[in-house]
C-alpha cells in the first residue's frame, strides 16, 4: 500500500512539473516546438508545428504535422489568442493536424482566424483551393467542418477561416499581415512542392521561420539578415548528397552565417546521427545555436 502511494506521487509530481514546463507564457517574445520532427514516425517528435508567444499568448501558428494537435494543448495555447496561421507549404507533415485543431478546439473566437499559405503548381493545389477540398460544406474530406470556410461566426468551437493566398513564385517578399504591433512578410523557398518562408517583427526583435528548403536561393539569405532567431529544418544527415528538397547541415549552418542571424534553432530532424549532423552544421555556422525539441520554449527578446 506504501509502495503504491509512493509511485503514485511520484506520478503527479512527475506530471505537474511537466506540464509547468510547456508553456512559453511570461516572456516578451518566445518561439515554442510544437513538433521538432519529420515524416518519419517518431517516438520522440511529432511533426512540425511552431508557434510564437508576445507575453501570455501564443500569436501565431506556423504549420501542424502530425501530432501537433496534441503539443498545441500541452503548450497551453488558445485558438482564440492566434493572430494567424502560416502554412509553408502542403506536405502533410505540416498541415495533418489542422482539421483536428479545427474540429477539437472548444476555444471560442470572435474574429475569423487569417490563414496564409503558398500558390500551388501541377504537384499541388494552393491554399485556399487545399483547404476547399478538406472542408467544403458538400465536397469536402470532412464536410461536417464546412461552417469554418462560411463568412460569419462558426460557433463556439468552429472559428471560421480567412485563407489567403502567397504567390510562391515571386522573388520579393509579400507583406502579408501587419496588426497591433505584428508584422510578417513571406518569401519563396526552393522545395519539391510550393513552399514559402514567413519572418515575423513585433516587440523590437525578427524571427524567421524558414521550414523545408534545399538552400539554393541566395536572396533568403537577405530575407533571413540579421534576424533575432533564425528557424531552419536539419532534415537530412551529414555527408548526405544534393536533396532538392531539403539543406544539408553545411548549408544550414551557412545560411545562418552568412544572414548574421543571433540565433540559430534547428528542427525538423530525421532519425540520424544528430551529433554528426551539427558538427557539419558548426564548420560553417560559429553563433548561438538551439537544437529542437518538442514543447522546447527559446526567448527572443
Amino acid at each position: 500500500m506504501i509502495k503504491r502511494t509512493v509511485v503514485s506521487l511520484f506520478a503527479m509530481l512527475a506530471v505537474t512539473s511537466h506540464a509547468a514546463a510547456q508553456t512559453c507564457s511570461g516572456n516578451p517574445v518566445a518561439i515554442q516546438i510544437l513538433g521538432s520532427g519529420g515524416p518519419g514516425i517518431n517516438p520522440d517528435r511529432a511533426s512540425a508545428g511552431y508557434l510564437l508567444w508576445v507575453g501570455s499568448q501564443a500569436k501565431i501558428l506556423i504549420d501542424l504535422g502530425g501530432g501537433g494537435f496534441l503539443r498545441f494543448g500541452q503548450s497551453r495555447a488558445k485558438l482564440s489568442d492566434l493572430a494567424m496561421v502560416g502554412i509553408t507549404h502542403l506536405h502533410p507533415d505540416h498541415t495533418s493536424d489542422i482539421a483536428a485543431l479545427m474540429w477539437g478546439s472548444n476555444r471560442a473566437r470572435e474574429a475569423a482566424l487569417p490563414v496564409f499559405g503558398p500558390s500551388g503548381n501541377g504537384a499541388a493545389p494552393d491554399v485556399k483551393t487545399f483547404l476547399n477540398r478538406m472542408f467544403d460544406a458538400k465536397t469536402g474530406s470532412y464536410q461536417v467542418l464546412g461552417p469554418v470556410l462560411g463568412t460569419e461566426q462558426a460557433g463556439a468551437d468552429r472559428p471560421v477561416l480567412d485563407v489567403s493566398v502567397v504567390d510562391a513564385t515571386k522573388d520579393e517578399p509579400t507583406k502579408v499581415y501587419d496588426r497591433d504591433g505584428i508584422t510578417v512578410t513571406a518569401t519563396r523557398i526552393p522545395h519539391t512542392l510550393p513552399a514559402i518562408a514567413y519572418r515575423v517583427e513585433t516587440g523590437g526583435v525578427s524571427v524567421v521561420f524558414s521550414s523545408d528548403q534545399n538552400g539554393t536561393n541566395p536572396k533568403f539569405v537577405d530575407f533571413a539578415k540579421n534576424a533575432d532567431l533564425l528557424l531552419m529544418h536539419m532534415a537530412i544527415a551529414a555527408k548526405s548528397p544534393p536533396n532538392p528538397g531539403h539543406a544539408a547541415p553545411v548549408t544550414v549552418g551557412r545560411i545562418a552565417q552568412q544572414a548574421g542571424v543571433k540565433r540559430l534553432v534547428v528542427s525538423h530532424i530525421g532519425q540520424f546521427n544528430l551529433d554528426e549532423a551539427v558538427a557539419e552544421l558548426k564548420t560553417s555556422y560559429s553563433g548561438p545555436l538551439t537544437v529542437g525539441a518538442d514543447l522546447q520554449c527559446t526567448q527572443v527578446k
